[in-house]
């Protein structure tokens, strides 16, 4: 009675665990699509072949837990112990990739930051030519209330603000402005007077400081988001370990008297 007790307890333990398995497990396939598959995040600009790979390791492990999810369910609910021998194994595997992705991102971050700062310098040169990048930085820009990445003056070295032969950024895109005049097309502003429409439109309110700081705060943000959950599931893991041995073992018990001679 006691033996039996004490299987239920453990099977309502690692059925618990197991969802919070699973979601966590969801929550990483959902960061490694964003990392792989994002149009509106900077990320999807960068040519980063670790942070690539980390997506592809979180992707598959994230495709991992849920089918691991279901096998330790079942072996629990049907006390197979081939299923939590294989459960127990996968969990190994499991704690493996995720230090592999802990590692990369860990010992890559001033790379990762290094393709960011790129991407952004390529974006800020071929600024207007309609490409996906330029709704990227007009976004940056305008809800950072930000202008280029270390300042204004890094639109100086835009292809088309070349073209004008500035030595001031006295042009710049009109998302680098706290208000805009209405009705007009460019993606082009200016606050000076003698840059008039339809080439320019009328800006006020320039937002002076770069989005450096903003872009910095925002990769660490989403690392810390993504090594957040990576801690989350090795905890899980730890604890569903210790569960599963527990359950391993009790299964092993109570086979035992059926299996005893006479």
């Amino acid at each position: 009675m006691k033996l039996e007790l004490e299987i239920q307890l453990l099977k309502f333990c690692c059925a618990v665990f197991n969802s919070l398995f699973l979601v966590l497990g969801l929550c990483v396939v959902g960061c490694a699509v964003w990392i792989l598959f994002d149009q509106g995040s900077f990320l999807h600009l960068l040519s980063s072949a670790e942070l690539r790979t980390a997506a592809l390791v979180l992707l598959l492990i994230g495709a991992v837990v849920t089918v691991v999810s279901v096998a330790g369910c079942v072996g629990a609910d049907r006390e197979q112990r081939f299923l939590l021998l294989t459960y127990l194994g996968f969990l190994l595997i499991l704690a493996l990739g995720q230090a592999f992705v802990t590692l990369v991102l860990l010992l890559n971050k001033n790379k990762i930051k290094q393709s960011l700062d790129e991407a952004v310098d390529q974006a800020v040169h071929g600024f207007g030519g309609r490409h996906r990048a330029d709704v990227l930085m007009d976004n940056m820009q305008h809800y950072g209330r930000c202008c280029g990445r270390m300042g204004p003056a890094d639109w100086l070295r835009n292809s088309y603000i070349q073209s004008l032969n500035l030595t001031r950024p006295d042009v710049l895109p009109c998302s680098c402005f706290g208000t805009v005049g209405p009705g007009f097309s460019s993606a082009w502003c200016s606050e000076l007077l003698n840059f008039t429409e339809p080439l320019f439109g009328s800006g006020n309110g320039l937002f002076d400081q770069g989005c450096e700081q903003k872009l910095s705060r925002w990769l660490q943000d989403s690392g810390a988001t993504v090594l957040a959950l990576d801690a989350g599931l090795i905890v899980i893991q730890a604890i569903q370990f210790v569960v599963t041995v527990l359950l391993y073992r009790a299964f092993g018990t109570k086979a035992r008297p059926l299996n005893a001679p006479g």
